[in-house]
């Protein structure tokens, strides 16, 4: 099992190396091409786009550095291991296309104030359009790859050489408008440029430092694992998954489970363990841990009170289920978690008039209720 996932890892970061490099070579033959033509032809936006193109091949350095720090094995001091660097990578990458907005921006400024009439040729124009097509294909490729692989980096990476597309397409047109009215629209595309790169760097950054921070658990991912831990027999539920992401691809969870009381410790050993053998083989994730809730099967009278207070929690607003019932008739217990949702003003307000009322109804028992959050929620 370790061996396989292994070998998924590593065939992902050759995918990433292999991509950054196809995006370097790209992107330095590009910026000499677009250097040449601007320095001939006095333009400041094919220069600034030349400038861009070297940033794009920046970033694409940046990424393989990135991906091959985070596949370093776990540690003593990083036991979870390095995966998160790839983060720090794609928000480097953001602070670089952010950096070169700004820049470019001061430059067109400038050139506002103190305008240059650039003089293109057939064969400058004949470059830029090459670059405009370039930057296109190469923008889909690296972020399809990216997608595929599930590299933030590598998308990031995509979506500024898309956007570089558009800019040269703009500068392009701009040439054009030079060359047949000889009215110069340069300086002044460098800076709405300049602006579309800003937005688009703040927009990265804002979704790195997200993913950094920690984000809900993917929705699609979390039922696909609970719906694996029911097709196992006798779980009669599965809650209260919690995912913890430590890189791309990279999870670790823990489950709460409901199985017959009547369950023994042998039983529970061998269920645990084919559970988080068939969870990591179908889902490549790790379940560090399996909680138990027991379900009465000796108590006829037990559906009944379930019922009771599963409508007299679920009568309060935001409160989207109970699990994990059990009732004690010797201890005189009553034990369940309610699961509330975000959407509540005071989560602890809603979580203690569910108690209050359970046990208006329940007085003679000690009503035991844990509140839960669903960490997949939309």
């Amino acid at each position: 099992m370790d061996i396989q996932a292994g070998d998924i890892s590593a065939s992902r970061e050759k995918t990433i190396v292999r991509t950054s490099v196809i995006g370097i070579a790209a992107n330095v033959l590009l910026a000499a091409f677009k250097a040449v033509v601007g320095l001939m032809t006095a333009s400041i936006a094919v220069t600034l786009d030349a400038v861009n193109n070297i940033s794009d091949a920046g970033s694409s350095v940046i990424t393989i550095v990135g991906t091959k720090l985070a596949a370093k094995e776990p540690d003593k001091k990083h036991p979870f291991g390095y995966g998160r660097i790839e983060y720090l990578s794609a928000m480097m990458i953001a602070v670089i296309v952010l950096y070169a907005g700004v820049t470019s921006f001061v430059e067109s400024v400038k050139k506002i104030i103190h305008p240059e009439t650039p003089e293109y040729s057939a064969v400058s124009l004949g470059i830029v359009a090459v670059a405009v097509v370039v930057k296109i294909v190469l923008g889909r490729y690296v972020k399809g790859v990216g997608e595929k692989v599930n590299s933030d980096a590598l998308i990031n990476s995509g979506k500024d050489a898309t956007l570089d597309s558009v800019i040269s397409a703009s500068t392009l047109a701009a040439a054009l408008i030079s060359v047949i009215s000889h009215i110069s629209l340069e300086a002044w595309l460098g800076a709405v440029i300049s602006g579309v790169i800003v937005k688009s760097g703040l927009e990265m950054l804002k979704d790195t430092i997200s993913q950094i921070l920690g984000e809900r658990n993917d929705a699609d991912l979390a039922q696909a694992i609970k719906d694996t831990v029911r097709e196992f027999p006798d779980v009669q539920g599965a809650y209260d998954l919690v995912l913890n992401n430590y890189g791309p691809d990279k999870w670790n969870g823990s489950v709460h489970i409901e199985v017959p009381d009547t369950y023994t410790a042998e039983r529970l050993d061998t269920l645990q363990r084919e559970i988080t053998m068939k969870v990591l083989e179908k889902h490549n994730v790790l379940l560090t841990a399996i909680g138990i809730y027991s379900v009465n099967t000796k108590d006829e009278d037990v559906i009944r009170i379930r019922e009771d207070i599963d409508r007299i929690a679920l009568s309060h607003e935001h409160v989207k289920q109970t699990h994990g019932f059990y009732l004690d008739r010797q201890r005189k217990a009553i034990r369940f978690d309610v699961l509330i949702s975000f959407n509540a003003a005071d989560r602890r307000a809603v979580y203690t008039d569910v108690i209050g009322d359970v046990r208006k109804s329940w007085p003679d028992y000690d009503v035991q209720v844990s509140m839960n959050t669903d960490f997949s929620e939309e």
